[in-house]
């Protein structure tokens, strides 16, 4: 299967708006409307990073945001005086999904930011619940911290 990656910006929110994510609870990943504003913001603000559409085989199968992470009082002690990047609104459309495309996509995206931005730590919250997603995460490189934000727990990839 071929895996692309198309930046996200205004010209296409309506893609994303058309993910089928129905079955993802918000509190596990924040919607579109969410993800176009914290898009917006960090642009605002010029931080480094990109939303990314996923294709897969030319068809809309998902979107990320992968950015420059902003201090947050909660941040485990090892992201202190640290730059790391954030991994957030991570969705793949339900038709989509347990084909292997969401772990070639992220880490599209991981090597595109790295190559356009610099070589940096990656970290995301998982929500507690979220076991499926928990599970992926640790497939593909990150551990589990003990800190939490909320009902998200920190997991970072080096």
């Amino acid at each position: 299967m071929r895996i692309e990656l198309e930046i996200l910006d205004r010209t296409n929110y309506d893609i994303a708006r058309r993910i089928r994510r129905d079955d993802i609870p918000e509190a596990y990943v924040g919607d579109v409307e969410e993800l176009i504003e914290t898009m917006e913001y960090g642009a605002e603000q010029h931080l480094k990073g990109y939303g990314f559409l996923i294709k897969a085989d030319g068809e809309y199968a998902g979107y990320l945001m992968i950015g420059e992470a902003l201090p947050w009082p909660t941040d485990p002690p090892e992201m202190k005086e640290k730059d790391y990047y954030r991994l957030m609104f991570f969705v793949i459309d339900k038709a989509y999904r347990s084909q292997g495309i969401g772990g070639k996509a992220m880490e599209m995206a991981m090597e595109k930011t790295c190559r356009q931005f610099g070589k940096r730590p990656l970290v995301l919250g998982c929500h507690k619940d979220n076991t499926e997603a928990e599970r992926f995460y640790l497939k593909h490189g990150f551990r589990k911290t003990t800190y939490m934000e909320g009902n998200d727990r920190y997991m970072l990839r080096e």
